[in-house]
């Protein structure tokens, strides 16, 4: 962690705004991802590219590995960096990983992101791959939804959008160093008691903030507020002690235990914004995805048969 520190941190305070600076963090994000989270060996990723409702366009992939049996469920999983980079095949590590300990199948969903497709976008890509899954036959009680940082904020505001329109939600959520706030005030309060040794607070607050303006702040599309809510899915919160997000990730879990909504929060003492990421590095990860799976598992036990499932599986 370290290295990062001294390393990357620095470099994106000089990373130029714009489209060019969002290249060149997609692609160094992607180097890195590529050596800090490899792939589990033998998994395979299927791309996925369906029309759907409104003129959108489905794009991910499916991902498995060996160890991937289940037929009875699915996990939407939904990648972070700022809105602004990454995609499914950064995230490959962790989608398979999470694919090999549990069983189930992953749908890794590649939103638009922004400088170039801002708020609303990313939120209408999620929601058509939701909505893909089901009319492909996938019992809305038999998927997980995860993500992580602002795939993180994706599937809370996802979760949110089915239960206040009162539809069907999800088995569960998994949330990893969840964004909460796009202002990101307490990450700056937070970095200046502690540094991330990732991700500076300054810095994400200057990218969320291409995604979404003052005005489109204001839309209910971006309020994780849970005060109308009388139901949601359990939730997972997992944080580094030392991220930026870390007080965010509090907050988040004192709202929904004060709307009486059943999370689960782990907090992994010295580590830094999503750190499950870095299976090759940090022992931690793979302790953590551990638990993750645990959660999963127990919020999706095996089903014995769902032949409803069976289009969508070899999709």
């Amino acid at each position: 962690m370290d290295v990062l520190g001294a390393t990357w941190r620095p470099f994106t305070h000089v990373i130029p705004p714009g489209r060019i600076g969002a290249v060149t963090s997609r692609r160094l994000i992607a180097a890195g991802l590529a050596l800090a989270s490899p792939p589990v060996k033998g998994a395979t990723f299927d791309r996925i590219e369906a029309a759907v409702a409104d003129g959108l366009t489905l794009r991910g992939e499916w991902v498995r590995t060996p160890m991937t049996t289940r037929a009875d469920g699915v996990i939407l999983y939904i990648h972070g960096s700022g809105y602004v980079m990454c995609s499914s095949r950064t995230h490959r590590g962790l989608t398979s990983q999470l694919a090999d300990r549990t069983g189930l199948p992953v749908l890794s969903v590649d939103y638009r992101l922004s400088p170039s497709h801002r708020y609303p976008a990313a939120p209408q890509d999620v929601r058509a791959a939701w909505n893909w899954l089901l009319a492909e036959g996938y019992d809305p009680a038999r998927i997980i939804v995860a993500g992580d940082s602002a795939g993180g904020h994706l599937a809370l505001t996802l979760a949110l959008e089915l239960a206040r329109t009162r539809q069907a939600l999800p088995a569960a959520l998994v949330t990893l160093s969840p964004v909460v706030d796009l202002s990101v005030e307490r990450g700056l309060v937070r970095d200046r008691i502690e540094r991330d040794p990732f991700a500076s607070a300054a810095v994400a607050r200057r990218t969320l903030a291409r995604y979404a303006d003052a005005e489109a702040m204001l839309d209910d599309g971006l309020r994780i507020e849970f005060d109308d809510i009388d139901r949601f899915p359990p939730t997972l919160v997992h944080a580094g002690s030392r991220e930026m997000l870390a007080a965010d990730c509090t907050d988040l879990v004192r709202r929904l235990k004060g709307a009486g909504l059943e999370v689960e929060y782990r907090v992994w003492p010295g580590l830094m914004h999503v750190f499950q990421a870095m299976t090759a590095f940090m022992p931690e990860s793979l302790a953590a995805l551990d638990e993750i799976a645990t959660f999963i598992t127990t919020h999706l036990p095996a089903a014995d048969a769902a032949p409803y499932l069976m289009t969508a599986e070899i999709a």
